[in-house]
């Protein structure tokens, strides 16, 4: 299972410097939709040339202008890039047209989409390379919300599936359990005080599950 850092700050400096501290224990840095909003485009190149032996995930959550919108990201250096799964299916035709043009990757990123392992199932059949089973900031702070409904629906979607919202030390193997193909961190390493570390950290206890 690999690990995706997930980089909601608001600055390029901020992200070239969180993405400096945790790249040793991480496989795809993440520009979270804040940061490119703040930020644009040029953040994703500069991530890109600081790093280009990292997969660079631009979260782009599209809705509209699917094609668009994915060609000016892998143009400036994203390997992969998010459609939001309640867009209909012709945006997310037309980002995965984009995709194959560069030879790069979408994802479907399923929130607010009330039936996550069916939906998943259909945009996977449109070309999604994966799909991002996730659960927002402002759903995880909403009453009744549980990390397991995330695992079950990437459990019950048969596809290939990535986990976020809520990922740390203490729920990473269940995530590795769950079979998902990365794990996506955000607040567990930037809100760290040591980044570095914190990253090390999830990398071990993903480490450690596979082993038992």
């Amino acid at each position: 299972m690999q690990l995706q850092f997930a980089m909601d700050t608001l600055t390029t400096e901020a992200a070239l410097e969180l993405a400096a501290a945790a790249a040793p224990h991480v496989d795809v840095l993440e520009l979270g939709t804040p940061l490119i909003k703040s930020a644009g485009l040029s953040a994703v190149t500069a991530i890109k040339q600081a790093h280009p032996d990292k997969t660079v995930f631009a979260d782009l959550k599209t809705m509209d202008a699917g094609e668009l919108e994915a060609d000016i990201a892998f143009a400036a250096g994203a390997d992969l890039v998010t459609v939001l799964g309640v867009a209909g299916d012709s945006t997310i035709v037309g980002a995965v047209a984009a995709a194959e043009k560069h030879g790069k990757g979408i994802v479907v990123d399923l929130i607010g989409v009330a039936d996550k392992a069916a939906r998943a199932r259909e945009v996977v059949a449109l070309g999604a390379q994966f799909v991002e089973v996730h659960a927002g900031l402002d759903e995880q702070a909403e009453e009744g919300f549980t990390f397991s409904t995330l695992l079950e629906a990437g459990e019950a979607s048969g596809v290939p599936f990535s986990i976020a919202g809520g990922v740390n030390a203490s729920s990473i193997a269940a995530v590795q359990a769950s079979g998902a193909l990365v794990a996506v961190a955000g607040s567990a390493i930037y809100s760290a005080p040591d980044v570095g570390a914190a990253a090390a950290e999830l990398r071990a206890a993903i480490t450690e599950s596979a082993a038992v």
